[in-house]
C-alpha cells in the first residue's frame, strides 16, 4: 500500500496526472502537524519590466511532477524525514500591493504559528516583504541570504516605495532583517547609479557581486555566508535571475553573466547547516520560459530547500 505522505510515483501514476500541487504532494488546508508547507504568492504587480510571474507558482508546480523524493547527494528522502504538503495560493489582489502584502503576511503567519516552515513560490520579488513581516513577528529581525542579480535595495522605483526593486530597503527600515547577519550574492549588470552596490554596505549589508564571486571562488563565498549568518534564524530568498539566462530564460529582468544551474544547486546545498525559518523562490515567468527549463530549475531549488530541512531533522533524530 502506498505511503500517503509520499508524492505519487511515476511507476504507478503518470506524471501528467497531476493534482496541481508541488511534486504531487498532498493538498492541505492547514499547516498543523507539518514540518513544511508549500504556498504560492501569484503576485506580479510589483514588476518593473516584464509581467507574468503571477503564473510562476503554477508553472513550478506543473513541472515539479518530474521530481522524485530521494536526494542522492544529501542521502535523504525528503518525505520519509518530513511531513508536509501544498496549501495552495495566498489570495492576493492583482494591481494592489498593500492588500496583497496583508494576504501574504497572514498566510505565512498561519504556517509559522502552526509550527511549519513556509516555502513560498512567487510571484515577483515584492512578495518577500510580506513574508518577512510574518517571519519577524515570530522571530524578530532575522538573517537574510539573498541570491539575485539585483540588490533590490532601491528607495523608490517610478517614485513608488513598494515594488520588486525595494523590498529589502523596506525590510531594513521596518526592522524585519538584521543587516549585520545578512548577505546578498550574485549582483551584476549595468546600473543607473554606480554606487548602488556601495549602498548595501551603507545599510549594513554584505553584498558580493557576481564578478567578485568568480574572483574569490564559490566555496569561499559560501563559507562567508555561513559565517555571516551564524546560528541566527535565517530567511533564504532566491530570485531565479541569479542564474544565467542561458539556464533560466523565463524571468522578468534577466542579466547575462550569471551562474549555471549546477553551480546554483551546489551553492544552495552548501547551506545545509543554516538555521532556516523560511524560504522563497521568485521571478519565474513561464511566458518567457523555454521548454520549462526555468520552472524546472526553480522546482529543483525548492527540492534542495526541502532536502536541507529533511537532513537537519534526520541529524537531530540520529
Amino acid at each position: 500500500m502506498a505511503d500517503k505522505n509520499q508524492p505519487a510515483s511515476a511507476l504507478s501514476s503518470p506524471r501528467f496526472c497531476n493534482m496541481g500541487t508541488f511534486m504531487r504532494m498532498q493538498h492541505v488546508d492547514s499547516a498543523e502537524n507539518l514540518d513544511f508547507c508549500i504556498a504560492g504568492a501569484p503576485f506580479d504587480t510589483g514588476s518593473s519590466f516584464r509581467s507574468g510571474s503571477r503564473f510562476g507558482p503554477n508553472g513550478i508546480r506543473n513541472i515539479s511532477a518530474m521530481m522524485k523524493p530521494n536526494n542522492v547527494i544529501m542521502q535523504v528522502n525528503i518525505m520519509e524525514s518530513l511531513k508536509g504538503g501544498d496549501i495552495g495560493d495566498f489570495n492576493v489582489t492583482p494591481g494592489y500591493i498593500h492588500p496583497s502584502y496583508a494576504a501574504i503576511e497572514e498566510g505565512v503567519s498561519k504556517i509559522l504559528n502552526a509550527g511549519a516552515t513556509p516555502i513560498v513560490l512567487g510571484g515577483d520579488h515584492a512578495i518577500t516583504l510580506g513574508e518577512l513581516r510574518a517571519v519577524a513577528k515570530k522571530y524578530g529581525p532575522v538573517g537574510l541570504i539573498h541570491f539575485d542579480s539585483h540588490s533590490d535595495l532601491c528607495d523608490e522605483v517610478f517614485g513608488e516605495k513598494y515594488n520588486h526593486g525595494t523590498p529589502f530597503r523596506r525590510a531594513i527600515e521596518e526592522g524585519l532583517i538584521d543587516p549585520s547577519h545578512s548577505i546578498q550574492i550574485g549582483m551584476r549588470g549595468s546600473l543607473y547609479d554606480p554606487n548602488e552596490h556601495k549602498m548595501a554596505a551603507d545599510l549594513g549589508m554584505l553584498l558580493i557581486p557576481a564578478h567578485k564571486v568568480r574572483q574569490m571562488g564559490i566555496d569561499k563565498v559560501m563559507e562567508m555566508a555561513l559565517e555571516r549568518v551564524g546560528d541566527k534564524p535565517v530567511f533564504l530568498t532566491f530570485d531565479i535571475d541569479f542564474v544565467d539566462p542561458a539556464y533560466a530564460p523565463g524571468t522578468g529582468t534577466p542579466e547575462v553573466g550569471g551562474f549555471t544551474s549546477y553551480e546554483t544547486l551546489e551553492m544552495v546545498r552548501s547551506l545545509k547547516t543554516v538555521n532556516f525559518v523560511g524560504f522563497d523562490i521568485v521571478e519565474v515567468l513561464p511566458a518567457y520560459d523555454s521548454s520549462e527549463i526555468t520552472a524546472y530549475l526553480a522546482a529543483n531549488i525548492v527540492f534542495e530547500f526541502l532536502s536541507i530541512l529533511a537532513l537537519q531533522k534526520k541529524n537531530k533524530e540520529d
